[in-house]
């Protein structure tokens, strides 16, 4: 049996992964964005151990986060789920930050930061990463128009890079990247047109299972097989610029293995 953490699974992907990993027998901590919404997780999700609350748009509550998790005992997994999507409008959080990358990046980010390591660490990206490049210079969208579908984009390229870069940066833990297809959640709309009972198969393979192919790191997977990927998740520049960006904005250097 595996302690796993799902972020963002009180619906969607998130929540088929807890399920899936519940229905298995392992140990599953859920988290929303509230109290409310993490008890409707624990409400979808029977079986889960725990459902945790937090708003991954504020550093703050990341950070009270992961103090929950780590005061409930030490995870085998944590799946980087929780994410907004590509429809979303030019939004600052409470820090001051443009909210697409502070939720699908730099929440992750903190929360590997902030977590004791777990075995194994899993990344939700998607196939609009390749049409991203690999540059650092205007995360928050400050000097550019903004255009939610490239912004999205971009912070599932992020994503990719975080987990190459972990991967590299931690030998010892397993961290790889997920495409999940197109699948029809509220995020993907109703016409996506991939199977969506497959979509949250490969990130739980790769957080539970003993088969070697799942116990390899730093590898971008779509269905359980290796996918390619934009040029720029491979490049270690472009990971420690990363790196350096979140860690300065978090306040939060990247600890070591």
């Amino acid at each position: 049996m595996a302690r796993v953490l799902v972020t963002g699974s009180a619906d969607g992907l998130g929540l088929m992964a807890a399920q899936l990993l519940i229905e298995d027998g392992h140990e599953v901590t859920l988290h929303a964005r509230s109290k409310e919404r993490a008890a409707d997780a624990l409400a979808s999700a029977p079986g889960a151990q725990a459902a945790l609350g937090g708003d991954l748009a504020s550093i703050a509550e990341v950070r009270e986060l992961a103090a929950s998790a780590n005061q409930g005992g030490h995870f085998d997994a944590v799946i980087h789920n929780a994410a907004v999507g590509y429809r979303e409008p030019r939004l600052e959080t409470v820090d001051g930050l443009e909210h697409v990358f502070a939720i699908n990046v730099l929440a992750p980010y903190l929360l590997s930061a902030l977590l004791e390591h777990p075995a194994r660490v899993i990344f939700l990206s998607s196939g609009m990463h390749r049409g991203a490049d690999g540059d650092t210079d205007d995360l928050q969208w400050r000097q550019r128009a903004w255009n939610g579908s490239q912004a999205y984009a971009e912070s599932k390229l992020w994503d990719a890079v975080l987990a190459f870069a972990l991967a590299r940066r931690w030998p010892d833990v397993a961290c790889n990247a997920v495409e999940p297809g197109w699948v029809a959640t509220k995020m993907g709309g109703p016409n996506a047109p991939d199977d969506l009972a497959l979509g949250a198969v490969t990130q739980v393979w790769l957080a539970v299972s003993d088969e070697p192919a799942a116990l390899e790191s730093g590898r971008y997977l779509f269905h359980q097989r290796p996918h390619d990927t934009n040029p720029a998740v491979a490049d270690e520049d472009v990971q420690e610029r990363l790196l350096d960006a979140c860690a300065a904005l978090s306040g939060t250097p990247l600890p070591s293995a």
